[in-house]
């Protein structure tokens, strides 16, 4: 049987910075424009990514939980 795990109110208003995001975009758009990323780059833009989807999961959960 799955198990219930409530998420804090609080957490749920959670969303990158405006400046994290802007960075993470500049990022994705200097490597969709074929640009070669540094490591350290790649490794800051892929924790962003798992970061932003994160954020994303416990909103579509929480908006579920809601209804």
């Amino acid at each position: 049987m799955p198990e219930l795990i409530e998420i804090p109110v609080e957490l749920t208003h959670f969303q990158l910075p405006e400046a994290v995001h802007a960075r993470l975009q500049l990022l994705l758009d200097r490597q969709d424009a074929g640009e070669t990323l540094t490591l350290l780059e790649r490794q800051e833009a892929e924790g962003l990514v798992e970061l932003a989807e994160f954020l994303s999961l416990l909103h579509l959960r929480s908006r579920r939980v809601a209804k």
